[in-house]
Formats: C-alpha cells, sequence, structure tokens
C-alpha cells in the first residue's frame, strides 16, 4: 500500500493511528488492538471486519 494513504488513514473506532503489517495485509490499530485487513489492495475500514490482536501481538507493538 501507498504510504501516504496509510497516513491519511485513520482507525473508524478511534480515530488513531494505523500501522501496516505487511506480513498479514492488515492494518493496525494498537490503541484499539484491532487489525483491518486488505483485501485485493483495498483496505476493509469496518468494525466488523477487523480481527482482535492477541496479547502477544500487543505486547510487542512496534515503537514510533
Amino acid at each position: 500500500m501507498d504510504k501516504k494513504l496509510i497516513a491519511m488513514l485513520a482507525c473508524p473506532v478511534c480515530k488513531g493511528d494505523l500501522k501496516l503489517d505487511k506480513d498479514r495485509n492488515e492494518l493496525v490499530c494498537y490503541g484499539d488492538g484491532m487489525a483491518f485487513p486488505i483485501r485485493e489492495g483495498i483496505p476493509v475500514m469496518l468494525a466488523t471486519e477487523a480481527r482482535t490482536l492477541s496479547t502477544d501481538e500487543r505486547l510487542d507493538r512496534p515503537l514510533g
């Protein structure tokens, strides 16, 4: 995904920053502990489609 597009997007739940997880093809909100899928290059920004981060994923949160 384009870095400029990611910078413009916000979590639909808390309006917080999203981080790209290239390995899982998701946009992650650590504030809410949710990961939004990217399907066919399009972010699916629906809370009902997001998965909940595991405790380990929340603890491994990247800094910055």
